[in-house]
Order: C-alpha cells, then structure tokens, then sequence
C-alpha cells in the first residue's frame, strides 16, 4: 500500500471497530513454520543478558525475582524508548527539510493522528497517554475473545504474543485453553523469547504470568537455537487497513525481529 493510499483512508473512520482492530479475514499459519538458528542475527544479539536462562521454574525461584527492581528498569526502558520516539515523531511531522526527504515520514503522520483521535475521543485505556506504544483501546477484550474464537486459534498449539497491553486477555486465552505462549522478552533484555504453559503455572499465578513481569518471573528463557512449531502469531498495530491487512507499529521497529 502506498502513502496516500493510508492517508485518503484513515481520515473516513468513524468508530472504534474500524480503526482500531479488524479480525476480517482468517489468520494464515504453516505447519512448517519453526524458529530457527540463525547464525547471521545471533550475532547482533552477543550483548543480550541470558541471566534468566538458567532458573527453573519453581515457586522458590519465583520467591527470589525480584518483581520491584525488574519493574521499574521496564519503566525506565520504555519511558526513555518512548522519548525516543517522540523527538522522531516531532521531527517527521514538521514541515521541515529533513521531514519532506524522509519516504516514511508519512507513517508518523497517521500514527500521530491515531493516538491523538483516541486521547480525545477517550477510548484508549491504561496505559496511557498511548502515544508511542501500541495502544490499549476499550473493546480490547472483546477483540480478543473474538479471535479465540477463530479456527486458526482454536486449532493452534502453540500462539506467539507479543508484549504489549491490549494483547493481554490473548495471552491469558492462550494459556487458558492449556496452548502454549511464546512471548518476546520486552525490549530483548533479558533474553530473545520466554515459553510459558499452563502447566507451569497456578490458577493463582496465570493472570500475573501474563503481565511483563510475569513473563520474566514464570516463563523459561530461550535463544535462537531452540525449535518451536508456532501455530499462530499475533502483534498489536497502531493502524490497520482492513482492507488489505497492511499495519503501522509504533516506529521502534522490533516486530522484523520478533517474526524471523
């Protein structure tokens, strides 16, 4: 899709159903489909921090994360990611030199346009402001229990889920419906991908295992040589064409990382 095509678009949404999530045609998965060693990436990763690697999942062990200092580094990371991004967003969407020379700054455009309308319009939900993330919206759940309910979920034993908070009530179908759910560690800090099964947890702990914290407290740490068989993958957008299913992301560029 080409810009202006996204941009005579967007402007003609009038609810929340159209804008902000469209389960309109059915998730596509291959068998055949598994993470693999690569040798090439691994090498931009040697700085990663595999210290979650060698715990086990116990309930001892769980004793010993400690939730308050993992917290408030995710804070700190996400926040100055965020700031980040907002000096970029600023400069693509002023008229300027370097903004009229860049082919994507169109994409800040629409992304700007979708976090304002939903600030104003009060449909965006914790945590917010939701400018540079992947906003949390009203209905996120609903959305959710409507892709539960597609063939390809429902089939899948394996769904990869990203981190972010709308996707959370699809993290805990997942796990509830005794699936397994590969997370990517937020921001690869501690890791590249957790795994976590409903075996591993409690019906006390399940709702925690999918929070960030959780996934770093419950889940078992793996790197790039480990083979997994994913059924289905699931990524939260800022926009979508319902049309086509073409997606901006927020403009932090991990999900090329996350679908290898």
């Amino acid at each position: 899709m080409h810009a202006p095509e996204l941009l005579h678009y967007y402007p003609k949404f009038h609810s929340m159903d159209s804008y902000m999530i469209r389960l309109s045609s059915p998730f596509t998965y291959n068998h055949k489909c598994y993470l693999f060693a690569n040798q090439k990436l691994s090498r931009h990763f040697t700085s990663f921090n595999f210290r979650l690697q060698s715990r086990k999942n116990s309930t001892s062990d769980a004793k010993e994360f400690d939730e308050s200092a993992f917290e408030a580094e995710r804070l700190r990371l996400d926040a100055k990611a965020r700031e980040s991004m907002a000096q970029i967003s600023k400069t693509m969407t002023e008229t300027t030199a370097e903004a009229e020379a860049d082919p994507k700054a169109w994409k800040w455009v629409i992304r700007k346009r979708i976090w304002d309308l939903m600030e104003a319009q009060n449909i965006a939900q914790n945590p917010r402001p939701v400018h540079h993330r992947i906003p949390n919206f009203v209905g996120a759940s609903s959305a959710a229990k409507k892709l539960s309910e597609l063939e390809a979920f429902v089939m899948a034993n394996c769904v990869k889920v990203n981190p972010d908070s709308p996707q959370k009530q699809v993290r805990f179908l997942t796990l509830s419906d005794g699936k397994k759910l590969l997370t990517p560690q937020p921001r690869l800090r501690t890791g590249f991908f957790s795994i976590l099964e409903s075996s591993m947890l409690t019906p006390s702990t399940i709702n925690e295992a999918c929070t960030s914290v959780g996934v770093a407290k419950y889940g078992r740490p793996i790197g790039l040589d480990e083979k997994i068989k994913v059924d289905v993958i699931v990524i939260g957008s800022v926009a979508v064409d319902p049309t086509t299913g073409a997606r901006l992301g927020k403009g932090e560029k991990p999900y090329d990382f996350f679908l290898f």
